[in-house]
């Protein structure tokens, strides 16, 4: 068994056609089965099994095939870490972050980063969702770096910074009376319905926290995750919303308030895996976001 061999394994399991995997390799039909052969004759296990005119996995396949596609990920990302260490200009980050984050910081941290020398060539992935599932995929190695709220579970794997605070505030549509105030507590929000975030949003915890220290418990009329989702509602009168600071949203839309309660901000954290391989130009930026946010918000007590 070497390793060309179980490339060719790979191919035949994702084709399951003899004819197309070799073409597809650029080798015979014979070849590909000697390889096919040999590696079940080590295995001691049948990977293939006959369909009509075609083939397809056995269990033993099925099982094979996904250690076999880690073992090659993993040598992948060996090959790639080694390329952008002789080139330290290139290389790619897989970047998740939260709705709310994709308003202003996110774009100005990645504008930032690749005005400066050697950076330009930088490329990103984006992934925009929730707390929960962009730390899944964080866990699952297919993201190298996630800017969002506090997990709500403890984990060993994460390696968790705290980058910058958020203002929360309340968000009423202009027809509302409140829409004629700067400020408001919470507990004038009573008659009003709420729009509220998901349990799947990492908001979620801090606005429960907020409730609970205020001593206020609205009555939810919607759940929603998305921030711009909540203003919708809210702008079409369905009710009142705790929300963060949207730098982006229309003066038109909905009438952001000021809470007079004394509450905390919301803390934002940037995340990795702490077994995860992080490529120099991943470090280069993550050291990037850490500093420019130290200087310009934390330092200054500034709040986005």
């Amino acid at each position: 068994m070497n390793l060309r061999h179980l490339k060719f394994f790979v191919e035949l399991a994702h084709t399951e056609h003899m004819e197309k995997a070799a073409e597809n390799l650029n080798i015979s039909q014979p070849s590909l089965s000697y390889a096919i052969d040999n590696i079940e004759k080590e295995l001691g296990v049948p990977l293939f099994e006959k369909d009509g005119r075609n083939i397809r996995l056995t269990n033993y396949g099925k099982i094979y095939l996904k250690y076999v596609q880690k073992c090659l990920n993993e040598l992948d990302l060996g090959a790639n870490y080694i390329s952008e260490l002789v080139d330290v200009k290139r290389g790619h980050i897989n970047l998740g972050f939260t709705y709310t984050l994709g308003q202003d910081l996110i774009p100005r941290l990645v504008s930032g980063f690749k005005e400066q020398k050697f950076n330009n060539e930088v490329k990103f992935s984006f992934k925009q969702d929730t707390t929960e599932h962009l730390i899944d995929s964080l866990l699952n190695d297919e993201l190298d770096l996630v800017f969002s709220s506090k997990p709500k579970q403890k984990n060993e794997q994460l390696i968790i910074h705290h980058l910058v605070d958020q203002e929360m505030k309340i968000a009423v549509p202009l027809t509302n009376a409140l829409a004629s105030k700067n400020s408001v507590y919470l507990s004038e929000l009573k008659p009003y319905p709420f729009i509220m975030y998901s349990d799947k949003s990492g908001l979620r915890p801090r606005i429960n926290e907020i409730f609970d220290t205020t001593n206020f418990h609205p009555k939810f009329e919607i759940e929603a995750i998305e921030d711009h989702t909540i203003i919708g509602f809210v702008h079409w009168g369905f009710g009142v919303a705790i929300v963060p600071n949207l730098p982006q949203l229309s003066n038109d839309a909905v009438k952001l308030l000021n809470i007079k309660n004394k509450i905390t901000n919301h803390q934002l954290y940037i995340i990795t895996k702490s077994s995860h391989f992080l490529a120099p130009a991943t470090n280069r930026f993550q050291n990037y976001a850490k500093q420019y946010c130290q200087k310009n918000y934390l330092a200054k007590n500034r709040l986005i």
